[in-house]
């Protein structure tokens, strides 16, 4: 089942990276993130876009590795941690999300964070 839920991770965080691939080149999608205070965002947003792809990336790798379909880069120890890290950024994630003053994003990315949020739960505990 670990793999299945890296797996789901990585598919989720790639679909995440393609969005943020258009916030950085300046689709006018930003009512769905960074707040949703911008159609089209800042210069300063878009490199948080960027930022973002690079950060999915090695979330997407070390769900992997949890998994055993990655090698570990570091430890074991250090995945495993890191692992309980990012649990704790999705779960704040869903509650920042929650918060939000824009409707889309907090209708669409919530849900978003939440399943990322129980699927590296569910890595975590594996």
């Amino acid at each position: 089942m670990e793999q299945l839920w890296a797996i789901l991770a990585c598919i989720i965080l790639g679909c995440l990276a393609v969005f943020q691939v258009a916030l950085a080149a300046g689709a006018p999608l930003g009512r769905f993130a960074w707040g949703g205070q911008h159609d089209v965002l800042p210069q300063k947003l878009r490199v948080g876009s960027v930022v973002s792809i690079v950060l999915y990336a090695l979330f997407g790798y070390t769900a992997l590795a949890k998994a055993g379909l990655a090698p570990v880069l570091v430890s074991e120890t250090f995945t495993d941690i890191f692992m309980w890290v990012l649990t704790a950024y999705f779960i704040l994630g869903v509650a920042m999300n929650a918060i939000s003053r824009s409707k889309p994003e907090r209708f669409v990315m919530t849900p978003v964070a939440l399943v990322l949020a129980v699927l590296f739960l569910l890595l975590s505990l594996g």
